[in-house]
């Protein structure tokens, strides 16, 4: 099983990025971090990187009922989209796959949680 989900679509970095966040928008999801890897690098690093965004998506319904399922389950939220680009007007969007980040968890409620929310990231990937 993968670990995430992933496409490759056209258009420019910041188009993408906000066709991301409102394909999370229809699944019931806001974007509750952005963090900008480019930037981070080359300030904390001084080094260039490509354009690279890790946005942590949730679904406030979910994540409630996920942490009511298994309390310790914020350590793996919220669910990370990353948006890079590959080259000039080419770029790959991947979502986590949380029916893999959760294999560890022994708990079937947080499984059929875990599932939906699978495939509903799913959902937004094909639908870019």
């Amino acid at each position: 099983m993968k670990y995430y989900f992933n496409k490759t679509v056209n258009g420019t970095f910041e188009e993408v990025i906000e066709k991301v966040t409102e394909a999370l928008k229809k699944e019931g999801f806001g974007i509750l971090t952005e963090i900008d890897i480019q930037k981070t690098l080359k300030k904390k690093l001084d080094v260039d990187f490509k354009k690279y965004k890790i946005l942590g998506a949730c679904n406030p319904p979910f994540a409630y009922k996920a942490l009511e399922a298994e309390d310790k389950i914020g350590t793996m939220l919220p669910c990370n989209v990353i948006v890079q680009e590959i080259e000039s007007g080419i770029i790959e969007v991947a979502a986590v796959n949380p029916m893999a980040s959760m294999q560890a968890v022994n708990n079937e409620a947080l499984n059929k949680i875990a599932s939906e929310i699978t495939a509903m990231l799913e959902d937004v990937i094909k639908k870019l």
